[in-house]
């Protein structure tokens, strides 16, 4: 198991009064720092409502009662959403949801560091972020994790490392320090590094032979529909893409939809509901249609992601590839209450543009594969068209 700091619950926040669209997942990955915005968006200071709704109102009362009893308004309000029944409703402090908000603009505050568990429990370096404080202290891929703020990590999951590395949210600012054993070979060492706003790299482009491109997207962040429409307007003429969402959490929403208009001449993308009330999200004209286009995806697919995943598929844009895809199809929208805390309770579905719900089934690939993904996409790319 590796990963990076955190990407848990990736969000949306919409502009002005309309809409705010939250795909919450419960990703926990591997050890360095991070979290989840869009310009123009609602910041979460000014994120609420005036009109709550259904388990809204339930969780809004109880916080307020909680407040004039003297009592903690967001801990009322996590018992209140714990007997809602709401699967992806939560509840963050304010620097939690500040996190959030960071790493939806692609960034975190962290050291820059990937890490993964060995079969003997050992905490690995599995990578270091280029031009981080990691990187500064010389801190190599390989090299060993023993310890954070001198806690041993020898055996514990990866999800815990990567809590210690982060800090707690509402003090692990940039600047503060965190202390790492590390070992390299016979020699062990200790570093003092202090945590940075560090900038994700959730689009990367490679060749993976000269007449295919694979554009793989970690999380929709801002900018990362731009990345996608620069990636395929740069691939070599005629090339083949796959686009490869494996393991993407979802995002932000306009940036899932911004990337389905690089690849679709407009139309429809999703449909959603929020309270009752029915909307649509619709591509751009103008995107690339004649490519050969596979689109990869596992069980760590996520909401955003399944959304632009079952546009390509029905509207008969891709060929998908891989496994079935998580199943988060639902919409949640954030409330602030008195204490700053912020609460996000579901307020509908989307669907996809033939009307597929997502919620609890997942997509289904086209090709179900489990090992050499890549290999197969290749070959279905071959016979899709002038790839080779």
């Amino acid at each position: 198991m590796s990963g990076r700091d955190p990407f848990c619950q990736p969000r949306r926040v919409g502009r002005g009064a309309a809409l705010t669209l939250v795909f919450a997942c419960v990703l926990v990955t591997g050890a360095a720092n991070g979290s989840f915005s869009e310009p123009g968006r609602k910041s979460a200071s000014s994120a609420s409502r005036s009109t709550p709704t259904g388990h809204d109102e339930d969780v809004t009362e109880a916080a307020a009662e909680a407040m004039a009893d003297g009592k903690s308004p967001m801990e009322a309000a996590r018992r209140a959403v714990s007997r809602s029944g709401d699967r992806w409703g939560a509840v963050y402090s304010p620097g939690e949801y500040e996190e959030f908000e960071e790493a939806l603009d692609g960034q975190y505050t962290g050291v820059g560091l990937w890490a993964r568990r060995e079969r003997d429990g050992r905490i690995e370096v599995a990578r270091v972020q280029t031009g981080s404080p990691a990187a500064a202290a010389g801190i190599r891929e390989g090299d060993r994790l023993r310890s954070v703020d001198g806690e041993n990590v020898d055996g514990r999951p990866v999800t815990d490392v990567v809590s210690l590395l982060r800090g707690d949210a509402d003090d692990a600012a940039a600047g503060t320090k965190v202390s790492l054993g590390l070992q390299r070979g016979t020699r062990a060492w200790s570093e003092t590094l202090r945590r940075a706003l560090l900038s994700t790299d959730s689009v990367t482009v490679r060749a993976l032979t000269g007449r295919i491109t694979v554009i793989k997207v970690a999380a929709f962040t801002k900018g990362a529909g731009d990345a996608v429409r620069t990636a395929v307007d740069q691939a070599p003429e005629k090339a083949g893409i796959v686009l490869d969402l494996r393991g993407n959490s979802g995002g932000l929403v306009t940036e899932a939809t911004t990337a389905a208009s690089a690849l679709l001449d407009g139309g429809l993308v999703a449909t959603y509901d929020d309270n009752g009330e029915q909307r649509a999200l619709h591509a751009d004209p103008g995107g690339d249609t004649t490519r050969p286009l596979v689109a990869l995806v596992d069980g760590g697919t996520m909401s955003a992601a399944e959304l632009l995943t079952g546009a390509l598929q029905d509207r008969g844009r891709a060929v998908v590839v891989g496994s079935r895809t998580f199943g988060k199809g639902s919409v949640q929208m954030p409330s602030r209450l008195p204490d700053g805390s912020v609460v996000e309770l579901t307020v509908g579905h989307y669907r996809t543009p033939s009307g597929r719900g997502v919620d609890g089934q997942g997509i289904t690939p086209d090709l179900d594969v489990d090992t050499q993904v890549l290999e197969r996409a290749e070959t279905v790319l071959s016979g899709l068209g002038d790839v080779s």
